[in-house]
């Protein structure tokens, strides 16, 4: 076969890793989704995918397989496992057995429906649960394709076809503990795409059993309901896991309400805990829009969250992508701050259903636009960043060109102030200062380096109690501020707050006490509603915004860094637990 890389494609050079034109190319047909990974015995790369001459829906739509022996720098052109002219097969995810065989689990349209009350429909989720298998790394597939028994529910029969046709999906990898296979997907109550549910299926003996004629197969939860909590509304889907330490099973799931919701099974997957939402420290629910959040673990027993932190409720608002460490506690996963893991320039773009890959300590992630497919190597000092939030606490210092104690910043002083990058370049930087708020009568000066023309940036304790940045190259500006319910908690003792200004992907955040601002609204209808995004961006015009050589200090700060780069939000955890004397 021949062998296909990115820059057969016309990739361009990139500087940024994080930005997704510097990613390897997956090869794919016009259509290309879920490109999901194993890493085979000789250490080959095997990636599933679904794809087709047309768009998502298309009856073209199949599933194919491609390898890479260079870890996705060049790959072989696509095998099909189903051809593109028969019935509509889709959702891939690859399962790899001790033995080296690598199982496929699809939708295939067996039944050909293609009509609903009389309408010509898209049927690529419908039909069938079927799976192949590979016995020489993906190069061929068995002919013969194999159902998996999968009863008629509750959900089923409330269906327009009354449990005659199944409408489900899958985008979790299977997951291997204690001996099982766990295969998590979701059903539908509604074609197309209302009233979802979790369901796993289980096998006890395929990791061990060469003849497919003898694997045994159980649908669970137990009963006619699969996962999933009323309260949360229709939108309950794409439902995927991994195990934890004790053999517990972890799920998230997107839903509509703005959170990652998750659930978690203590017997194998026949019973779960009623939903609620993946949280951070604190307890603190994690924002998505109506987009797949990917739970991965890695070797080393670690975990990682990909999910795009937003509160919208829709299908867009995909870019950036985040990326959250987790570690167990008490039979959960607790999940770190964020960071951003990968963008797009074009806001409008969108990128989702991603695979983490783990080879020799490195670790790599998939994704997709829907029209390229894509593979990136993570930084490991973003992971260990992430992981590390959990440990020892210690002070940022590379690229730290300002470092003032309280004495040097008090109010009212003038410091000199240090060079800023161009951001219409990428360039970044981030300003790390502790305060004290005596009141909220006005709006109170923390900072201020703006010349005569209006060049520089300035930032501001507001009444609303919140901190305020305005950035100004003397031709275009930006303003962006924290979220409003942590401010009121600061007054009359001491916080610590990161704003952070990155030329990457064009964004401004805000760490308010070792949390990154992210809008803090109610999980559920009723309560308190705050902002959908908690990170603001910029244009992409706005480029130097360097104003005057000084600073103005407004308030009396406890300690001024800058930064003539963007931290991460590790590192500014890290400074506000150093600052703060935290420990483990």
């Amino acid at each position: 076969m021949a062998a296909m890389s990115a820059a057969a494609h016309g990739a361009e050079a990139i500087t940024d890793p994080r930005d997704i034109r510097a990613g390897s190319r997956i090869p794919a047909e016009n259509y290309a989704d879920q490109p999901f990974v194993v890493v085979l015995p000789d250490g080959a790369w095997l990636c599933v995918l679904t794809t087709g001459r047309g768009k998502e829906g298309e009856r073209s739509q199949h599933v194919v397989a491609a390898r890479s022996s260079d870890r996705g720098r060049t790959w072989t052109a696509p095998v099909d496992i189903e051809p593109a002219g028969g019935p509509e097969a889709s959702w891939a995810v690859p399962l790899l057995a001790p033995s080296g065989r690598v199982y496929v689990f699809y939708d295939y349209n067996g039944d050909g429906v293609s009509t609903l009350d009389g309408r010509r429909i898209r049927a690529d989720m419908l039909g069938w649960y079927v799976y192949k298998f590979s016995d020489d790394g993906g190069r061929t597939w068995s002919p013969e394709r194999r159902r998996l028994p999968m009863r008629v529910t509750a959900c089923d029969r409330a269906n327009q076809w009354k449990g005659q046709v199944q409408v489900f999906w899958g985008v979790g990898k299977p997951a291997a503990s204690a001996g099982s296979v766990f295969l998590p997907f979701t059903k539908l109550g509604r074609y197309m795409l209302d009233d979802g549910e979790g369901w796993v299926f289980r096998s006890d003996n395929l990791l061990a059993e060469s003849d497919p004629e003898k694997i045994r197969w159980e649908l669970l939860p137990e009963g006619d309901t699969g996962i999933r909590a009323p309260e949360f509304g229709s939108v309950q889907e794409e439902h995927n896991l991994v195990p934890l330490s004790d053999g517990s099973l972890y799920c998230v799931y997107r839903t509509t309400i703005g959170w990652v919701a998750a659930s978690v099974s203590r017997d194998g997957a026949r019973t779960w805990s009623a939903p609620r939402f993946a949280a951070y420290a604190g307890d603190r629910p994690v924002r998505n829009p109506r987009a797949n959040p990917r739970v991965f673990r890695t070797s080393a027993g670690k975990f990682l969250l990909w999910f795009h932190n937003n509160g919208t409720r829709s299908f867009a608002n995909r870019n950036p992508a985040w990326l959250a460490g987790g570690v167990e506690a008490e039979g959960d996963i607790i999940w770190s701050e964020p960071e951003i893991l990968l963008y797009d320039p074009d806001p409008k773009t969108r990128m989702s259903y991603p695979d983490f890959i783990e080879q020799g300590g490195r670790f790599w992630v998939t994704e997709t636009q829907k029209s390229v497919a894509r593979v990136h190597e993570i930084d490991p000092a973003l992971l260990e960043g992430l992981w590390g939030q959990f440990k020892e606490p210690a002070v940022a210092r590379r690229g730290l060109v300002l470092d003032l104690p309280a004495g040097k910043c008090g109010a009212g002083m003038t410091v000199e102030w240090p060079r800023l990058p161009d951001l219409a370049r990428g360039g970044g930087f981030s300003i790390d200062f502790s305060v004290v708020v005596e009141n909220l009568e006005r709006d109170r000066a923390i900072l201020d380096t703006r010349a005569a023309d209006g060049r520089g940036l300035a930032l501001t304790v507001t009444r609303r109690g919140t901190v305020r940045l305005e950035l100004s190259d003397g031709r275009a500006a930006a303003s962006w501020e924290s979220d409003a319910d942590r401010l009121p908690l600061w007054l009359h003792s001491r916080r610590f707050v990161t704003v952070t200004v990155d030329g990457g992907p064009k964004i401004i955040t805000f760490v308010v006490d070792g949390r990154l601002c992210d809008g803090e609204q109610s999980p559920l209808p009723g309560g308190e509603q705050g902002r959908d995004f908690g990170w603001g961006r910029f244009d992409a015009a706005l480029g130097d915004v360097n104003g005057s050589p000084k600073a103005v200090v407004g308030v009396a700060l406890g300690g001024l860094r800058v930064y003539d780069r963007y931290l991460r939000t590790s590192e500014a955890v890290g400074n506000h637990r150093a600052d703060r004397g935290l420990r483990p």
